[in-house]
């Protein structure tokens, strides 16, 4: 049995990062050798030194949503905090709302004085809400005024610039959490990337909060992943297929886009275009089809992203560079630092 208290390690409060650098890329760099276990530590910019000709870089484009409103119920003013989880279909979307025992089925929320109204349809799985939302003009406008970027639980500092909690490459709106490997690129950091002859493929999934739901399972074998929408264009699948077979690494930006392309590959490795929802669960034992190299960031103790870093570089070695990380004051998860596994 591979027990989730197997993935612990004790993590200093202060070592928490919460608020992101001025500079995306000053952030620091841990290389980990996953065959030897050997840790050298760098700066962010310094990873084009791990980088060469013919790699194939492959990055998560998805937007964060400004997820997050507050509003009030149109009969007794109650304040309600409502977060948007996924689009069903149309003005329809599936919400987390607090408190929920005040949000029955018929209930109306206003939002901004009126700007936006929902109505709260049925109750679904998890005590999650449907709602059916009604205003005037385009919505995505209405919720970037009203919205706040849905930060998670563990920082508690107010940011300042919402487009800090985006990667300089966002493209598409959807997601209720940023893939936080993709902070630390700068727009100039990347042209740097590809003038070196560095292919850069571009994926989508639109990250859930299932990302931060603790596992609550003891027996890893047992967790349930939460599924998540994601989208792989013809042109970016062939850039990844043409590195694989001339032999080139994949490198992934962050634990999104390992799991887009490990979930749209063959078990010969061939990524296919396509859109789907993948709820893979990638644990010590896995086989990686596609991915050789990972950029990620320092994640929660006996979480699913800590064990997806355990399948690629080996659950002692990952614990034993995490356990320098804290030694060293690197900072954590999702304005923190970064690590390259190599």
């Amino acid at each position: 049995m591979m027990k989730v208290k197997d993935f612990h390690f004790d993590l200093p409060p202060e070592l928490i990062a919460q608020d992101p650098l001025e500079d995306r890329a000053s952030s620091r760099l841990m290389v980990l050798d996953r065959n030897t276990g050997e840790v050298c530590h760098r700066h962010f910019h310094d990873i084009t030194e791990y980088l060469h000709s013919g790699d194939c870089l492959v990055l998560n484009d998805t937007r964060v949503i400004p997820a997050r409103l507050y509003g009030v119920k149109e009969d007794t003013k109650a304040q309600i905090e409502i977060l948007l989880l996924r689009r069903r279909q149309g003005d329809v979307w599936e919400t987390l709302v607090k408190p929920g025992r005040k949000c029955k089925p018929g209930t109306v929320v206003v939002f901004g004085e009126g700007l936006l109204k929902g109505t709260i349809l049925e109750v679904v799985e998890d005590g999650n809400r449907l709602i059916q939302f009604s205003y005037q003009g385009i919505f995505e406008e209405i919720l970037d005024h009203l919205g706040q970027m849905p930060l998670p639980p563990y920082i508690t500092h107010e940011l300042k610039d919402k487009n800090r909690y985006q990667t300089v490459y966002a493209k598409h709106d959807g997601s209720a959490a940023a893939p936080t490997a993709g902070l630390h690129f700068t727009k100039e950091l990347l042209e740097q990337i590809q003038d070196m002859g560095v292919k850069i493929a571009h994926v989508t999934l639109h990250v859930g909060l299932g990302t931060f739901r603790p596992v609550k399972v003891e027996n890893v074998l047992d967790h349930h992943m939460h599924s998540e929408f994601y989208m792989i264009e013809e042109k970016e699948a062939e850039k990844i297929n043409r590195a694989k077979a001339a032999g080139k690494r994949i490198i992934c930006v962050g634990t999104t886009s390992c799991r887009t392309i490990e979930s749209a590959a063959g078990e010969d490795g061939t990524v296919t275009a396509g859109t789907g929802w993948t709820d893979i669960f990638i644990y010590p034992g896995y086989r990686f089809k596609v991915m050789d190299n990972l950029v990620t960031n320092f994640h929660l103790p006996e979480s699913t992203l800590l064990m997806l870093v355990s399948a690629l570089a080996g659950r002692e070695r990952v614990l034993q560079a995490y356990e320098e990380a804290v030694k060293e004051k690197y900072r954590f998860f999702s304005f923190g630092d970064a690590m390259l596994i190599k």
